[in-house]
């Protein structure tokens, strides 16, 4: 090959190499270019990926093993209790395996019952909470504190006959007193000085499945409910105070009485007889303390809704540790919190929680920060023979809006010979198990259409007005087959809406409450051929106090019907029946994670798109990314229409609200409250401070909007626009310098103009506080932390909303992509026509030496 002939070799190469080039950067000018386009016209990035909740053990499962008896062989029994520790007054999951499953209601079994006891080793039987299983008039002691004397081998206090404590000059078998934590032991076993049936949380006949498993929800009472045991009393001052321990103790029964008879073929021995007692299994219950664990501090007084209350009192122990500063909470319906910040006097609370805005928005001098991401739930609690513990529940709209209008004549009168079904609701399916509605989405009930047995009462519903009434009542509104039947049209079997409900304006309007408008008078007998004595719905369906109430009788088995006639100290009055273990059912409208502290089941509800969901937090935080703005820029309106693609249909979402025009103080201290619930309080958990299970973490925008509110409400109305404040809280001084601390602890409220604070380097550190109105000033967030509240202020500094500054962020960032993919796309071509025109000078081996070089 000449030198003429590598020459053009060189040359062609060359080009070859030039045109490479060129290729690549205009490759990734264009890329720039469509990277830029994707972030402007894409919706803003939704939640990270929905995570499972967490197990509501937190670590502290506790599982026991049976040991064998002289009659019943219990080795291949194992019992977990899914929660020990950081508990309170609350359900909590008991399962169980290798059983021999029961026979009816008259063998093999487990009876569970909670302790108090100071002993290491477990409680005595005088210490728990057992025995009223008498007023049940079973005639045996099963139930019961009583031991049958020389009838139990192994007891060797509970032996000899005792006088009657009842029945002067009679003799009667011993009996295991009640000793409570403070106060006289009991002296009968009838004595209901402390716990009665209608309030004791005893399972007596926890059954066990033909599998041998076996699962309850059992109902743990705090010190608050049951003072005499004393769960969760504080021992010990301060932040180092603990709750005060409990003990759960499970007595398996099998087929035997402790003298190894059987007599009619059922169990008559009570667990407190030695022999049965000697086989129980004992878990620990460490209670959290239970009262004020922040005394002696400025007060900062904040109320509203209950979807926030479970967060919120979880939240207020990790906000007093960090500060001069105790967060009290009262706990009231939406629209009277937001008057209280509308009209405020001397005494009013500065901060409120809401699910809709405060009318005017930031135009009014209030500020709103996304705390909590909740739903409304339908939880259940159903026993039902060869069924058991009913565990799946489909309710569409239409058949909600059969119940909350009490279109089933027995949500109205107890049905008998002399009250039968009213006219009005002739026609109708007696219950909600008798409708082909019900059955079609629920055929495990089919064989309960031609009874009654296991109908589950009313509703629970909550007396308050709210917001999150209103979302129950618009996800009606907004379904067609409901409203058609809300509407009067029946339903594709002939049932109607009860008439009474039409014309209450809820088609049209909505409402925030849920009334009892029917009013059938029943007469509930006791002698036939007397005068009995009246009920009405509310007697047949009473209300729940709150939502938290609602949970808490479905816990129970019951919705507290008083629907029965008894002679009380004279005179006849209304009562409840019994609730017998075995034949429990209720359901109620409560909030997530209330559903979850009282483990309940919850029913999948129907969303848009007709697919049965369950509140997770996949189909929470879906929900979420489906709202649109409200009438307040910025603050999110809960919609049930739009649930499409998974998203759960009662989805709403928690509010703090407070003014700008607040005292600095005040500001400082409730904009602290917003930045820890963005940042270490979406940490879920049952540990004091965290999220509380059932509650779904906020979505990242949603965190950035709390973060931005809190700077702006910290910051203060401008001051031409700033209203006279009114002083809403005792005490208190500016703590705008103070800092973030390390490991979970508080946010920092650094004063403005300032760059955000750093979060605490140990795991979860909470994001630092800058408030700083500098362009540019960011807060670095530590691991697991929230991003530090500089982010945001792009809003802070203008005084436009959340969603205004994230869209004008995405903007300003297409603007400079252009820019740099125009750069990217231009420096090739211009390379390209420089290298079109070489110089007469020019060669192939300059050309090389200019490419090195260049």
């Amino acid at each position: 090959m000449t030198s003429a002939d590598r020459s053009r070799r060189s040359f062609r190469s060359l080009r070859s190499f030039r045109s490479f080039r060129s290729f690549r950067r205009r490759a990734a000018g264009l890329g720039a270019l469509l990277a830029a386009l994707l972030l402007a016209l894409l919706p803003l990035p939704p939640a990270p990926a929905a995570a499972a909740a967490p197990d509501a053990s937190g670590g502290s499962a506790v599982t026991r093993r049976g040991a064998k008896g002289p009659y019943d062989d219990f080795s291949g029994l194992e019992v977990t209790v899914h929660q020990t520790k950081n508990l309170r007054g609350q359900g909590v999951r008991v399962s169980w395996k290798g059983a021999k499953p029961t026979q009816g209601v008259k063998t093999d079994f487990l009876q569970i019952m909670q302790c108090w006891g100071d002993d290491p080793a477990g409680p005595r039987r005088d210490q728990c909470q057992f025995g009223t299983g008498s007023v049940l008039g079973t005639g045996t002691n099963l139930l019961r504190r009583i031991i049958a004397a020389g009838q139990d081998p192994e007891e060797t206090r509970y032996t000899e006959m005792i006088p009657s404590p009842e029945y002067p000059g009679q003799m009667t078998d011993p009996f295991v007193p009640f000793t409570p934590v403070s106060g006289p032991p009991t002296t009968k076993p009838t004595d209901w000085t402390y716990y009665s049936a209608a309030d004791s949380n005893e399972e007596y006949l926890a059954v066990t499945q033909p599998d041998g498993t076996g699962e309850v929800g059992f109902n743990l009472q705090s010190v608050r409910e049951a003072p005499h045991l004393g769960c969760g009393d504080p021992v010990g001052t301060g932040p180092g105070a603990r709750g005060r321990n409990c003990w759960l103790v499970v007595v398996p029964r099998g087929s035997h009485d402790p003298d190894g008879s059987l007599a009619n073929g059922q169990l008559h021995s009570s667990p407190f007889s030695a022999t049965n007692w000697n086989r129980r299994l004992v878990f620990p219950l460490d209670f959290l303390p239970v009262g004020d664990a922040c005394p002696d501090k400025t007060e900062r007084r904040m109320t509203g809704s209950e979807l926030v209350t479970e967060a919120v009192t979880s939240w207020q122990a990790a906000l007093c540790a960090g500060g001069a500063t105790r967060f009290t909470f009262s706990q009231r319906g939406e629209e009277l919190a937001r008057q209280s910040l509308l009209h405020p006097t001397a005494s009013s609370p500065g901060l409120a929680f809401t699910v809709e805005p405060v009318p005017g928005g930031e135009a009014a001098g209030f500020v709103h920060a996304p705390v909590a991401v909740s739903g409304l739930v339908v939880g259940f609690f159903w026993e039902a023979d060869r069924i058991g513990l009913v565990q799946r529940l489909r309710l569409t709209p239409r058949l909600l809006a059969k119940v909350l209008t009490a279109s089933y004549p027995y949500d109205v009168r107890l049905l008998s010979d002399t009250a039968p079904v009213p006219a009005h609701l002739a026609g109708n399916p007696e219950s909600i198990l008798r409708d082909p509605d019900f059955l079609a989405l629920n055929p495990q009930f089919e064989e309960y259409r031609q009874t009654v047995s296991s109908y589950p009462g009313g509703i629970l519903l909550s007396a308050d007005r709210s917001d999150t009434t209103r979302i129950v009542w618009n996800y009606l509104r907004a379904d067609r087959d409901a409203r058609s039947f809300l509407e009067g049209k029946p339903d594709p079997w002939g049932m109607k809406v009860n008439p009474n409900y039409r014309g209450l304006g809820i088609l049209e309007n909505g409402s925030d409450e849920f009334p009892k408008a029917d009013p059938t008078l029943t007469e509930a007998v006791i002698v036939r051929g007397e005068k009995g004595v009246d009920y009405t719905q509310l007697d047949r369906s009473p209300y729940a106090n709150d939502l938290h109430d609602a949970a808490r009788l479905v816990r129970r088995g019951s919705n507290g019907a008083k629907d029965r006639a008894e002679v009380v100290d004279g005179a006849p009055k209304l009562v409840s029946g019994p609730v017998l273990s075995g034949s429990r059912r209720a359901y109620g409208l409560t909030e997530a994670a209330t559903a979850v502290r009282y483990s309940l089941q919850i029913a999948a509800l129907a969303n848009a798109d007709g697919a049965f969901v369950l509140p997770t937090t996949a189909s929470l935080t879906e929900a979420v990314g489906q709202f649109r703005d409200s009438a307040v820029p910025g603050v999110l309106a809960a919609d049930p229409a739009r649930a499409r693609k998974g998203a759960y249909p009662l989805t709403a979402v928690g509010y703090a609200a407070a003014s700008t025009a607040l005292p600095a103080a005040d500001r400082a201290d409730f904009a602290r409250v917003m930045r820890y619930a963005a940042g270490p309080g979406q940490k879920q958990g049952t540990a004091p401070g965290e999220l509380p299970l059932g509650y779904a973490p906020l979505p990242a925008p949603l965190r950035l909007r709390a973060l931005a509110a809190a700077d702006r409400l910290e910051r203060g109305a401008p001051p031409a626009a700033r209203p006279p404040a009114t002083g809403t809280t005792s005490g208190g001084t500016d703590s705008g310098g103070a800092t973030g601390t390390t490991g979970g602890g508080d946010p920092g409220t650094t004063a403005t103009g300032t760059t955000g604070g750093t979060a605490g380097a140990a795991g979860g550190g909470s994001p630092g506080g800058g408030t700083g109105a500098a362009a540019g000033t960011t807060g670095a967030a530590g691991p697991g932390g929230a991003p530090g509240t500089g982010g945001p202020q792009l809003a802070a500094g203008t005084g436009s909303t959340p969603s205004q500054a994230l869209g004008t962020i995405r903007w300003v960032l297409l603007g400079v992509l252009v820019a740099g993919g125009a750069a990217g796309l231009a420096g090739p071509a211009v390379l390209g026509r420089a290298g079109r025109r070489p110089t007469p000078s020019d060669s192939p081996r300059t050309g090389i030496r200019n490419l090195k070089s260049g």
